[in-house]
């Protein structure tokens, strides 16, 4: 299991996250943006060049971030926008993870698997800090 800092931007993380780079130095693990996304994936025409996903190892850890768009996640609040992601070691592991961490809170997107190869969920713990866990599935 693994812990990473998940950064949420309002258009503005291509930028933020160029910036990471020149400070910590390295590649980008991954760099999406909604245009990425399958065609079936509803995503208003002036949001496809926000950035849907990125990571930027540092040291140990692993940085990643994302834009907001209308239907992924709730509206960007400065000094809120940050969750804690948990990387997975199962299915069942992540149901645990999600079960204990999400009761008292909110449930902001269930479990489910997903687009890019993943079983996934967000929600916010009782004591109002977001999360989000993901396990990448096996490929076949």
């Amino acid at each position: 299991m693994s812990l990473s800092t998940y950064l949420t931007f309002d258009g503005n993380c291509r930028e933020a996250f160029d910036f990471y780079r020149s400070v910590f130095g390295g590649e980008f693990q991954s760099f999406q943006t909604f245009a990425d996304a399958p065609p079936d994936m509803p995503v208003a025409d002036d949001h496809k060049d926000r950035v849907m996903h990125v990571s930027l190892p540092v040291g140990s850890s692993v940085l990643m971030g994302s834009d907001s768009a209308p239907g992924f996640g709730p509206p960007v609040v400065v000094g809120n926008n940050f969750s804690i992601s948990i990387e997975g070691e199962s299915r069942e592991h992540v149901d645990r993870m999600f079960a204990a961490l999400s009761a008292g809170g909110k449930v902001v997107m269930p479990l489910a698997e997903t687009v890019w190869g993943a079983y996934f969920g967000l929600w916010t713990d009782t004591f109002g800090i977001n999360w989000m866990a993901n396990y990448t599935l096996p490929t076949e």
